[in-house]
Order: structure tokens, then sequence, then C-alpha cells
């Protein structure tokens, strides 16, 4: 099979601050003199999986195991350290609740926004709008700044315009895990849907049913490292073992 997604020893580092400091002013003037102060933390160190089209693979691993970022990078939002990413086919990434929104903005306004970063035309999205609207069920709210919608109705939102059009490559990131549950279901049988038809998946949860029910490939992360990958209910199972005696940051 063609692959969609290859990860090729990839490594992403951040620098932390050591120290504190107490103004804008003193920072650029301790930056300037070279006198800032970092640790290097690695979020991920070496990871390498190749994605053939067609897959839906979930990712798990405990809090700071570097699933977000490693999607990030896929994404094309973080720049790696090391190693490369390449990508065969568009993506429609999923990874942060109103990701793309102005809070200031109405829903409607935002999605035409959204739309537009998304590389939709204007006029697609008017043509799609009542589609976007129906999905999401926010009928009543499409006039409301999204600052004040709760985090499922935005989440509601956003997958409402991802997923308007078969996307190639779809990356999720915990966002259906917001929400009341018989619009997850609905997610849930969207992303069915957009698996039969071909759409490669990368998912990011915490349920371990949910990772089942969708994914046929896994990945494992810990510490940043891979720990296991393959079939989706060998790699859910390990992990599951490991978790129930240890600590979510180990």
């Amino acid at each position: 099979m063609p692959i969609a997604v290859n990860v090729n020893n990839l490594s992403m580092k951040f620098n932390l601050a050591r120290e504190k400091t107490d103004s804008l002013k003193e920072y650029f003037v301790k930056m300037l003199r070279r006198q800032l102060m970092y640790d290097e933390f690695y979020a991920l160190r070496h990871v390498s999986i190749s994605v053939e089209k067609g897959t839906c693979l979930g990712i798990l691993g405990s809090n700071g195991s570097g699933k977000s970022t490693l999607l990030k990078c896929i994404a094309g939002i973080y720049p790696p350290s090391e190693g490369t990413v390449t990508i065969s086919g568009s993506i429609a990434p999923l990874i942060e609740l109103g990701a793309g929104f102005d809070p200031e903005l109405t829903a409607r306004e935002n999605v035409y926004l959204n739309g537009a970063v998304m590389g939709f035309e204007k006029e697609f999205i008017r043509e799609k709008y009542d589609e976007i609207v129906g999905f999401s069920e926010l009928h009543d709210f499409m006039d409301v700044p999204v600052k004040n919608f709760s985090s499922g109705m935005a989440a509601r939102l956003g997958f409402s315009i991802a997923t308007l059009v078969k996307p190639e490559i779809l990356i999720i990131d915990e966002v259906l895990g917001v929400g009341d549950s018989a619009f997850q279901k609905k997610c849930a049988a969207k992303m069915e849907e957009l698996r039969s038809g071909g759409t490669t998946m990368l998912f990011v949860s915490h349920s371990l049913p949910q990772l089942k029910n969708l994914c046929n490939k896994a990945v494992w992360l810990r510490r940043g490292e891979i720990v296991m990958d393959g079939d989706a209910e060998d790699v859910c199972g390990e992990y599951e073992k490991w978790s129930e005696s240890h600590t979510a940051f180990e």
C-alpha cells in the first residue's frame, strides 16, 4: 500500500527556562547578553512510523508522552528539531479546540474564517453552510461569539468544518472526548464513514475502547519514545496491562 505519512527519526526539543525573569525588559537584556539559562527537554526522541493510506492509527500513552507533539509535527505546526516528516495528501487537523477560531467573532463568522484557513473558497463555504450547521446542531448559537462557547460546542463546530469534505488525512487529538455522548457517537459514525472511504486517520485518545473500535493500527509512546507499535488490539492490551501498575507520568 502507498504511504500517506512517513515519520523518520523525528526528535522534538524544547528549551525550558531555568530561572525566572521579573520583566520583559530583563528577559531581553539577558537574551542579548546570552545570560538566559535553559534546560533542554525532548518531547520526542528518534520516532519513526509509516502510515499506509487508508489506515486508522491510534496514538496512545500517558500524559506528557509526546502524543500531541507528534501530531503537531505531522500537521506542520512544529518544525522538528531532527528528522523528517513526509506527507502524501491533504491534511485536515483537528488538534486543539478552537484552533483557527477568533473568539471575538460569532460562530457564523468563524465558519468562514476556519474554512479559509483550511483552504476552502468562500463560495464553497456559503454553499455548505447549512450542512455545517446541521451536523454541529448549533442552529440557535451561530450569532453568538465563540468566546461564549463551551468546549463541547467548539468541538462540534470544528469537527463539522474539518469533515465537510473527505480529507485524505484526518488528524484528531482528544477533541472527541468533550461534549455529550450522542454527538460523540455521531462523530464516531462520521469517522467510520471516512475510514471506509479511504481516509487515513491519526487519532489520539485516552479511551482504549474508542481506539480499539476505530483503529486497526496503534503506536504507544512513553516519554517521547515508541514502546510498541502494531495491531491496535495488541498495543492497547499491552498498554492497559502497563497502566494498571504505573502512575500517569511514568
